[in-house]
C-alpha cells in the first residue's frame, strides 16, 4: 500500500505521516528532509542558491539516505547524519527556494520513487506526492489548515531551537512558503481529485489521526474514503 500525504507547511503531514507508518508497520518517508538536506550540500558547497544549474548538480551529487524506523528517523546527507542540522531557519528557507527548481525536483522525486517502490508498502509526505510523485498511491490525503493556525504549531516547535524568533516572523514565513508552493511552474501544490482533505484547524493530532486510519481501512476493505 502506498499512502501519500500533501498539505502546506505546518499541517501536521510529519507527525501523522509517522503515526500511520508506526500503526500500518509501513516505511515512512520525509522528503521535505530530502529537501532540506539538498539545500545544507548546497550551503556546504558554497554555490550561488539563485544558479539553477548549479544547484541542481550539487543536488544530484549528493547521497541523501532516510534511515530508521518512523520514531527515530535520521536523514543522512553523504554518510553524515544531518537531521539536527537540516531544521534550522536558514536550511528551511533555502529548501523551499530551490523546491522550485524544475531539475532539483526531477532529481528528487525518481529518488523517491525509487524508495517508494521497494515494497512492504510506504506512507510519503510532501507537496506533490499524490499528484506527481505516486498520482495512483492507494490513499492520498490533504492536510490543511488555517495559516494563523499552521504557524502557531511551527512557533511552538521551533522557538526552541531559535529563541529569538517571533510569531509574526514564522507567520509570515508560512504565508511567503505557501505563495511560492502554489504558483510555482513545476508540480505546485494542488489537492489531487481524489484526495481525502482535512482540515486540522480546529482538531486534535488524535481526531486527525483517527480520521485517517479510519479512510486507511476503508479503502483496505475496498470502498472510497
Amino acid at each position: 500500500m502506498i499512502i501519500a500525504i500533501d498539505g502546506p507547511s505546518g499541517a501536521g503531514k510529519s507527525t501523522l505521516g509517522k503515526m500511520l507508518a508506526r500503526e500500518l508497520g509501513l516505511l515512512y518517508i520525509d522528503t521535505g528532509a530530502m529537501y532540506r538536506a539538498a539545500a545544507l550540500a548546497v550551503v556546504a558547497a558554497g554555490v550561488n542558491a539563485s544558479d539553477d544549474a548549479a544547484v541542481a548538480a550539487v543536488a544530484e551529487r549528493a547521497r541523501i539516505e532516510l534511515v530508521g524506523d518512523p520514531d527515530s528517523l535520521r536523514v543522512l546527507l553523504d554518510g553524515r547524519d544531518v537531521t539536527e542540522e537540516i531544521r534550522g531557519e536558514q536550511i528551511t528557507r533555502l529548501s523551499s527556494v530551490i523546491s522550485t527548481f524544475p531539475a532539483v525536483r526531477r532529481d528528487l522525486v525518481r529518488r523517491q520513487r525509487e524508495l517508494g517502490a521497494r515494497g512492504g508498502g510506504v506512507v510519503l509526505d510532501g507537496r506533490d506526492i499524490g499528484t506527481v510523485v505516486f498520482p495512483h498511491a492507494d490513499v492520498k490525503f490533504f492536510l490543511t489548515a488555517v495559516p494563523e493556525a499552521r504557524a502557531r504549531r511551527r512557533y511552538e516547535e521551533d522557538k526552541r531551537k531559535e529563541t529569538e524568533l517571533t510569531f509574526a516572523e514564522t507567520l509570515a514565513d508560512i504565508n511567503t512558503r505557501d505563495q511560492r508552493d502554489s504558483t510555482r511552474a513545476d508540480s505546485p501544490l494542488a489537492i489531487a481529485p481524489d484526495a481525502f482533505v482535512i482540515d486540522t484547524t480546529e482538531m486534535s493530532v488524535d481526531e486527525v489521526f483517527a480520521t485517517m486510519l479510519a479512510a486507511v481501512h476503508e479503502r483496505q476493505m475496498g470502498g472510497t474514503p
